[in-house]
């Protein structure tokens, strides 16, 4: 016999939901066999245990940290910690003065530098670069003369004048060691005053004041680089966007520096200190945009487009501990939890047999098919984004088995109630798919806005909890979809539900209508009721809808009407 074009559709679906789990699985034992991936989530600091920093500010002797400063450097060390993909990390302060970090496993130092790094952004002209002037002779290293000329005999009139570069300014330049302390605290330098600085290859820079501030910058990302003509250069770069203020400063300084030649011509990008790279200016750039080229590896564009992104701390910070801590919740708890989901599960099965008999081991397989796709996503994300699974992220998941076990009660009443207006199984199955997948779809999309808000107000554990809860929503929705009605549509082929035998759940009978031939229902008449009266009318009554039971009095109300309205032969009679 010909298979229906639903039971073609079905085992189609089905196939394609196996193509999925071996795309998944496939994945992540390629992460095990050829990268750091295992068959386990990574646990959170609340189970595991991790590594917590203590990070005192840098101060001048006698300056006092404030309360705002504090609380804008856990702001931004918050973001750069989210940003490289460490979840369920903690930021706080400490006795008004340390900022602590608490970061699940073990960071690698491209983390901890960019906790601690303050990122200050300048951009500053290029004065001077590359070898010492001949016009000063002096030995590397050496102290300036004090009895050198240190103010400008001509006030400036740019940061690019040359007026800026006085005697003992050019001596120190001559003399500067870039490997010396001096050079390690560049970063330091006043904003209005020229910096004597290296980049990381070792070439020296004169440089004119602060023109442009990290401040100004509005976005920052980290892409490969790309030529007018659209290709790829093949080197990572980072990209900036400037805010309206930043936009306009940009535009004068590029217009300026156009106009000169030699090093002049030069703008150098400066990061705590250091030059980064030094352009040289092709044009006017009115358009508030910027690259930063260099040396970049991917993991070094991301983390200097994320410090620039996410703003310069308002202070310096020293690492003043760091050191290994243990769980503060631990397995104890975690077992708990996993009782907690069993014992719900457990409940759940019990209610879906009682209820739904044969049809509810629909519920149980496509409970643990929805279990088996979270936990390979779950481990799959604890390997590419660092995710790790909190106790708040297993109340998450338990909490899921309910929104999961309604969405199969809603699709077996609505078959339910197609068998009772009359309909064959099969089509009641398909029929009543498509009145339940509204309802579904509905419920998952306001469970999943409600989880999604929760994550982007939310900080700490409960966006653990509301991220694993918009995960299971949308497996849930997944596999209602591919597994539970092409399962039901393949078992609604099947004699045992086809019939509708007693045990399966879609006995006609016990659903108020009385069977009588293959795939045809009809009303039970005067004489069935009366022989059967029982239980099968009593079944019927408990499992009418409001709606159901509001017609049926409101039609027994208007025969009663017509059988005692005296008609005109008895009036006359």
């Amino acid at each position: 016999m010909a298979q229906s074009t639903a039971v073609k559709k079905a085992w189609k679906t089905l196939v394609w939901l196996a193509v999925v789990f071996a795309v998944l699985v496939g994945t992540i034992a390629g992460g095990v066999l050829w990268s750091d991936a295992t068959w386990t989530p990574k646990l959170a600091l609340d189970l595991e245990g991790g590594t917590q920093v203590i990070l005192t500010p840098q101060l001048e002797s006698g300056d006092q940290v404030s309360g705002e400063q504090l609380e804008q450097a856990v702001s931004i060390i918050r973001q750069r910690v989210d940003a490289s993909g460490v979840s369920e990390a903690e930021v706080t302060t400490q006795g008004g003065r340390n900022v602590v970090v608490s970061i699940p496993g073990q960071p690698d130092q491209e983390t901890l530098d960019r906790i601690e790094s303050s990122a200050k952004l300048d951009f500053r002209p290029v004065l001077l670069a590359g070898v010492a002037s001949s016009a000063t002779t002096s030995t590397p290293g050496a102290t300036p003369d004090p009895a050198l000329e240190t103010t400008p005999t001509v006030s400036p009139t740019n940061a690019s004048d040359l007026a800026w570069v006085t005697p003992a300014l050019q001596a120190q330049y001559d003399s500067f060691d870039c490997a010396s302390t001096e050079a390690d605290d560049a970063g330091q330098a006043p904003t209005d005053q020229p910096l004597v600085t290296c980049d990381e290859n070792g070439v020296k820079y004169l440089l004119g004041p602060v023109e442009i501030e990290g401040a100004d910058i509005s976005d920052a990302t980290s892409g490969v680089g790309t030529t007018s003509n659209g290709a790829s250069t093949g080197s990572w770069v980072v990209d900036l966007t400037f805010n309206d203020e930043g936009t306009a400063k940009f535009a004068d300084v590029t217009t300026r520096l156009f106009g000169l030649t030699g090093v002049q011509n030069q703008f150098a990008i400066v990061l705590d200190g250091k030059v980064i790279t030094a352009p040289t200016t092709g044009g006017a750039f009115t358009d508030g945009r910027a690259q930063i080229s260099g040396s970049f590896t991917q993991e070094s564009a991301k983390a200097l487009a994320d410090q620039l992104k996410f703003g310069a701390l308002p202070i310096g910070f020293n690492t003043e501990s760091s050191e290994r801590i243990s769980a503060t919740l631990g397995s104890t708890q975690l077992l708990s939890g996993l009782i907690a989901g069993a014992i719900g599960l457990l409940l759940v099965i019990i209610y879906s047999l009682i209820q739904y008999r044969a049809l509810g081991t629909v519920t149980i397989a496509s409970l643990v098919v929805a279990f088996a796709m979270t936990y390979l996503l779950v481990t799959l994300m604890s390997w590419r984004i660092d995710f790790r699974l909190s106790l708040a992220g297993v109340a998450g998941l338990i909490v899921a088995i309910g929104i999961t076990a309604d969405s199969f009660i809603v699709y077996f009443e609505r078959i339910r109630d197609e068998l009772r207006d009359g309909k064959a199984l099969t089509s009641s199955v398909q029929s009543g798919w498509k009145r339940a997948l509204r309802t579904i779809t509905a419920s998952d999309a306001v469970n999943f806005l409600a989880a999604a808000v929760l994550y982007i107000l939310a900080i700490g554990n409960v966006r653990g909890f509301a991220f694993t809860l918009g995960l299971t929503t949308i497996v849930d929705i997944i596999v209602v979809i591919m597994f539970t009605h092409p399962l039901v549509t393949l078992l609604s082929e099947r004699p045992f539900f086809r019939d509708g035998h007693k045990l399966s759940g879609l006995d006609p009978r016990a659903l108020g209508a009385v069977y009588r031939g293959r795939a045809q229902f009809r009303a039970p008449s005067a004489a069935a009721k009366s022989d059967k009266k029982g239980s099968s009318s009593r079944e019927a009554a408990k499992r009418q809808t409001i709606a159901e039971r509001k017609a049926a009095e409101l039609s027994g109300a208007t025969a009663g009407t017509s059988s005692t309205k005296p008609t005109d032969e008895g009036k006359n009679s």
